[in-house]
C-alpha cells in the first residue's frame, strides 16, 4: 500500500492542499560558539534563513502532500572551524520523525551526525542546487546544499520506506546520484568509499544494494505493522517489532558491521525499552539477546533495563 493511500485510510480528511505543497516541515539552525574566533552573526543569520528557505520551499518529489502530512526534520549545523577565504568545517546533526497513527507520538526515522561537512558561505550568496549539476560552479559552495539535498532523499526514502515495503527505493536511488556526482576538493570528504566506514557514501550504498533488502523488510515491519498498531493491538504490534529485530539480527550475522544497522539503531534505544518492559518475559529476553548483540552501543542499557 502506498504512502498516500495510507495516509487518506489514516486522515479520513479532505484537507485542501495545493498540487505542489512541499514535503518537509524542516528547521535548520547554525551554531557558531564553538569557534575560537567570534563569527559573522549576521552572515550566519543570513546563512540560515536562507538554507531554511531551500529546505522548505523547494519541491524535491512530484508527490503531493497535505500540510499534516510533512515530514517533520531538524538540521543542526555546528560550526567548528573557520579558515580564509569564507571556508568552514561543520558537523551536521540531522533529525527526523514520522507520526505513529491515532497517537500523538512521533517515531524517529533518523537521528545523525554527520562530522565531514566543509563549506564556503560569503552572505547573501545564492543557495543552489541542480541535480544535473550537483557540484556547481564552486565545489567548495555547491558541498552544502549537496549535502542537505542528500539528507532530504534519505529522510524522504525512509519515510516512504516505513509506509511501504521498498517504497524509499525511488529517493534512495537519487540519495546515490548526489554522492556519485558530488563535489570533489582537497578539503571536501564524506562522498566516498575510502573517506571512512560510516559516511554518506556508505549509507547509499547500503541503501540501494540488494544485499541489505532484509533492512528494507525490517523498516516495513517496524513502523507500519509495529508503531501503527501499537494502539489497536499492542501485542501483534510488539511482535512484528520483535520480527524487524530478527531480520536485521539474521541480516548482521550474514553480514556484520554495516553501516545501516548502526543506522536504524541511533536514538531507538528508549522507544525499545518501553515497547519491550510491556511485553511477555520471552518476548522481553528474546529481544534483549538480539539488542545487545546488534545495537552494541547500548547493550548495557538493554542488559539493565530489559530483565
Amino acid at each position: 500500500m502506498c504512502r498516500k493511500i495510507v495516509w487518506i485510510l489514516y486522515l479520513m480528511v479532505a484537507a485542501p492542499a495545493s498540487l505542489f505543497a512541499q514535503e518537509l516541515k524542516a528547521r535548520i539552525s547554525i551554531n557558531t560558539q564553538a569557534l575560537s574566533t567570534p563569527a559573522d552573526k549576521k552572515a550566519f543569520q543570513t546563512c540560515q534563513a536562507a538554507l531554511n528557505n531551500f529546505l522548505n520551499n523547494r519541491k524535491w518529489t512530484k508527490e503531493t502532500f497535505q500540510p499534516n502530512e510533512k515530514i517533520v526534520c531538524n538540521f543542526m549545523l555546528n560550526i567548528t572551524e573557520a579558515s580564509g577565504g569564507n571556508v568552514y568545517k561543520a558537523k551536521l546533526m540531522v533529525q527526523a520523525a514520522r507520526p505513529v497513527y491515532n497517537t500523538n507520538y512521533e517515531c524517529p526515522l533518523i537521528n545523525f551526525i554527520d562530522e565531514a561537512v566543509t563549506f564556503k558561505y560569503i552572505e547573501f550568496q545564492s543557495i543552489e542546487f541542480n541535480e544535473n549539476r550537483v557540484s556547481g560552479s564552486d565545489p567548495m559552495v555547491g558541498n552544502l546544499p549537496a549535502i542537505l539535498a542528500y539528507y532530504v532523499y534519505v529522510i524522504i526514502g525512509l519515510d516512504f520506506d516505513s509506509f511501504s515495503l521498498r517504497g524509499g527505493d525511488p529517493w534512495f536511488q537519487k540519495a546515490m546520484n548526489i554522492v556519485n556526482n558530488a563535489p570533489e576538493g582537497r578539503d571536501i570528504t564524506g562522498w566516498k568509499a575510502f573517506d571512512g566506514l560510516r559516511n554518506r557514501y556508505w549509507l547509499t550504498e547500503n541503501l540501494t544494494n540488494n544485499r541489505y533488502n532484509l533492512m528494507h523488510d525490517a523498516i516495513y515491519s517496524y513502523y507500519r505493522l509495529g508503531m501503527d498498531y501499537m494502539y489497536e493491538n499492542e501485542t501483534e504490534a510488539r511482535s512484528a517489532i520483535l520480527n524487524s529485530l530478527s531480520l536485521i539480527n539474521t541480516m548482521n550475522n550474514d553480514i556484520p558491521n554495516t553501516m545501516i544497522v548502526a543506522f536504524f539503531f541511533q536514538g531507538k534505544s528508549s522507544e525499545l525499552i518501553r515497547i519491550f518492559k510491556k511485553g511477555t518475559p520471552e518476548d522481553k529476553q528474546k529481544a534483549r539477546e538480539i539488542l545487545q548483540k546488534i545495537d552494541i552501543s547500548n547493550s548495557n542499557t538493554y542488559k539493565q533495563e530489559l530483565k
